[in-house]
C-alpha cells in the first residue's frame, strides 16, 4: 500500500530503495548526501527485506562491492556527491565494460576540488560523457522534486536491467536536502535468480546448472577485434537508448519564440522565469530534459525550426549547452544558443535569467527577428 509522507530528497532515496526490492546498498558517507546511508541505518532493512547495507571502507571499496554484488544479478546501488564519485570512476569504467546494471547516485556539490557543500550541476560533463575512461555512457535521470527522486529510484534499476548497464540520478543538494510531500510506491519483493533469468537472461554468475555453460564477467579483453566487436555493440546498445528511453517534459512551448532549457533545481526556477517572461509579454517555454542520456536532441531540433534562440539555465559554468547547440547545429537551424548560469553553489533567482533572456537576445526581442551572422 503506497504512502504519503514529507520527506527529504536524500532520505526519500533511502526508503525508495527498500520499497523497490533493492538488495544491496553499499557507500561512503560525504556531505550533502549522508543521510541516505543514515536513513537506511535507521531503518534496518536487513530485518524487514533482508537488504545489506554496508559502510564501505571508502568509495573506491563502495563502488567495487556494488560491482561482486550486480555480477550475481543483485539489485545493488551506492550514493556519494561530487568528489565521491570521482573516485569510483574507474569502477563506474568496469561496470559499464563488463555489461553489469546497477544504480548510482550523485548529490552534486560545488567544486572544483573539495569546493563546497552547496548544490551545483558542475558533474553534467562527468555524468553523460563516460567520466571514467574508455567509450561508455551512463542511463542519466534527472530529477527536479523530491518525488521524483523516489521514483526514479525503480526507474533507474528497471532501465539498467533492460539494458544490462549503469544507470545515475544525477541530483543536487538542494534536491537532497529538500523536504517535500512524496507518494511512497509499495514494497515489491525483491528479484529472485529465476526471475532475473527469465527477464533478462542468464548472464549472472549464480552458480552453474548443467544447463548452460558457465558465466564469466570480466570488462578485461585481450584480443583487440575482440574488444572493438565489443565497443561496437555497446554503442548500438547506446543508440537503441537513444531511440526508446528519451525523457523530457515541455513547459509552455508551443507557441514560444525562446526556449530556456534546465533540469534539476534549475529548472524549478526557470517555470517561474517563464510565467514572468509571459507577464512581460515575452513567448518563452521551457524544455526539461529527465534524462540527460540519452539527451532530448530531436524535441530540441523540432523546436530549433520555429524558435528564434535558446538559453541553456544551469548551475556551472555551462556544460548542457554544448549538447543544446549539437542539436541545433544538427537541426540546420540559425536560432541562437546562448548560457546563464551561477556556480559556487549559487541557484539563480528566477527574475535573474529573464533579466539575462532579455539581454542575451535583446536583438530578437527588440526587432522581432532572428540575428544573422
Amino acid at each position: 500500500m503506497s504512502e504519503i509522507k514529507l520527506m527529504k530528497g536524500n532520505e526519500v532515496l533511502a526508503e525508495a530503495a527498500i520499497r523497490c526490492g533493492c538488495d544491496g546498498y553499499f557507500g561512503y558517507p560525504i556531505t550533502p548526501q549522508s543521510e541516505v546511508m543514515e536513513t537506511l541505518m535507521m531503518r534496518r532493512p536487513w530485518e524487514e527485506t533482508g537488504m545489506v547495507v554496508l559502510q564501505a571502507e571508502s568509495e573506491v571499496a563502495a563502488i567495487n562491492m556494488v560491482y561482486g554484488a550486480a555480477g550475481s544479478g543483485k539489485k545493488a546501488m551506492t550514493s556519494s556527491s561530487s568528489p565521491g564519485i570521482s573516485l569510483m570512476a574507474e569502477g563506474i569504467s568496469y561496470l559499464a565494460g563488463a555489461e553489469l546494471p546497477c544504480l548510482i547516485v550523485n548529490v552534486t556539490r560545488g567544486g572544483p576540488g573539495l569546493g563546497t557543500i552547496q548544490p551545483s550541476q558542475a558533474d553534467y560533463f562527468q555524468a553523460v560523457k563516460g567520466g571514467g575512461h574508455g567509450d561508455y555512457k551512463l542511463i542519466v535521470l534527472a530529477p527536479s522534486s523530491v518525488q521524483e527522486m523516489n521514483d526514479f529510484v525503480n526507474l533507474g534499476f528497471e532501465l539498467a536491467f533492460k539494458y544490462r548497464n549503469p544507470a545515475l540520478i544525477l541530483t543536487d543538494g538542494a534536491l537532497g536536502q529538500m523536504m517535500e510531500k512524496v507518494e511512497l510506491a509499495e514494497f515489491k519483493p525483491r528479484w529472485t535468480s529465476e526471475e532475473i533469468n527469465e527477464n533478462w537472461g542468464s548472464w549472472a554468475t549464480t552458480g552453474k546448472p548443467a544447463s548452460r555453460k558457465k558465466n564469466v564477467v570480466s570488462s578485461l579483453v585481450m584480443g583487440s577485434e575482440e574488444m572493438e566487436a565489443n565497443n561496437l555493440r555497446f554503442q548500438e546498445k547506446y543508440r537503441m537508448m537513444e531511440e526508446k528511453e528519451v525523457r523530457y517534459e515541455a513547459f509552455q512551448c508551443d507557441d514560444a519564440e525562446f526556449v530556456l532549457v534546465a533540469f534539476g533545481t534549475s529548472s524549478r526556477v526557470c517555470q517561474k522565469s517563464v510565467q514572468i517572461a509571459r507577464a512581460k509579454g515575452l513567448k518563452v517555454g521551457l524544455l526539461r530534459p529527465i534524462t540527460l542520456f540519452p539527451f532530448p536532441k530531436l524535441v530540441i531540433k523540432e523546436l530549433a525550426r520555429k524558435v528564434k534562440g535558446f538559453m541553456s539555465v544551469e548551475m556551472s559554468a555551462g556544460q548542457m549547452v554544448e549538447d543544446i547547440k549539437l542539436s541545433v547545429y544538427e537541426a540546420g537551424s540559425n536560432a541562437r544558443v546562448n548560457y546563464f548560469g551561477r556556480m559556487g553553489g549559487i541557484i539563480p533567482s528566477p527574475e535573474e535569467v529573464v533579466e539575462a533572456l532579455e539581454e542575451k537576445f535583446s536583438w530578437e526581442i527588440s526587432y522581432g527577428v532572428k540575428r544573422s551572422y
